[in-house]
């Protein structure tokens, strides 16, 4: 009796397993949540994501089962308190080191003061300490996301590789001439990019094991002198980067 070898065993798996369209969705109606500027009903969030309102019902039922989301009492639905507790754990020893370097920097220079990650062609807001005495402070909240190739953090970012490099880990993504200046210097700066009539100073941070990160301030008006305000981001940076060795 002849055996079949092209026949796949019971724990074999596929060589490449298909997406899950559920996970996908799920996923997908989270970022819509966070991104809204108010609470959802489940129509208008079936219709962000173009399906029925039936399946919307399945995913945000399985969501609320892990505290992802929650409805409230106008059935309208709103990020979960479940989402915090995910956040804490992103990198987490960056944000660790990173908050008292924030709260120095956003109290003595009254500007908010935040650090950007790199996720794939994105800038995204990791962790932000607004001054504690600034009526005009402007807000920059976690999960704010930009293109990496704008904006000061971006360039900060880029400005610790070189071109070469840059093209092999971000393809597709432009390299800012600015980040040949910026790595000179130690800090990069952006106007009127990401929002018009707004500003950034940022310096890059290497992370030991991971994507290079860096470390702003947005404002309006600038008081204080630039390149005492992006020394002062450089200095923040290096004392985080001792935290992480």
């Amino acid at each position: 009796m002849s055996s079949r070898s092209d026949v796949k065993g019971p724990t074999e798996a596929p060589s490449q397993a298909p997406p899950s369209q559920t996970l996908s969705r799920g996923i997908r109606a989270l970022e819509i949540l966070a991104a809204a500027d108010r609470p959802l009903t489940i129509a208008e969030l079936a219709e962000a994501l173009g399906v029925h309102r039936s399946i919307a019902y399945r995913i945000l039922r399985t969501l609320e089962d892990h505290s992802l989301v929650f409805r409230d009492d106008s059935g309208r639905v709103q990020p979960g308190a479940g989402l915090a507790v995910l956040a804490r754990g992103v990198s987490r020893n960056l944000q660790a080191a990173a908050l008292p370097e924030l709260t120095q920097l956003a109290n003595t220079l009254h500007m908010t003061a935040f650090v950007a990650v790199w996720d794939h062609q994105e800038c995204v807001t990791l962790v932000t300490v607004e001054p504690r005495q600034s009526g005009a402070a402007l807000a920059q909240h976690p999960g704010t996301r930009h293109p990496i190739s704008t904006g000061a953090p971006g360039i900060a970012i880029q400005s610790t590789m070189t071109e070469e490099r840059w093209q092999q880990v971000g393809p597709g993504v432009p390299y800012r001439a600015e980040a040949h200046e910026a790595r000179r210097v130690g800090y990069a700066t952006s106007h009127d990019e990401v929002i018009a009539g707004l500003s950034s100073l940022a310096a890059p941070i290497h992370v030991p094991g991971g994507r290079p990160a860096a470390i702003a301030v947005v404002y309006i008006r600038l008081d204080q002198d630039a390149d005492q305000v992006g020394k002062a981001l450089a200095a923040s940076a290096a004392r985080i980067e001792s935290q992480l060795a």
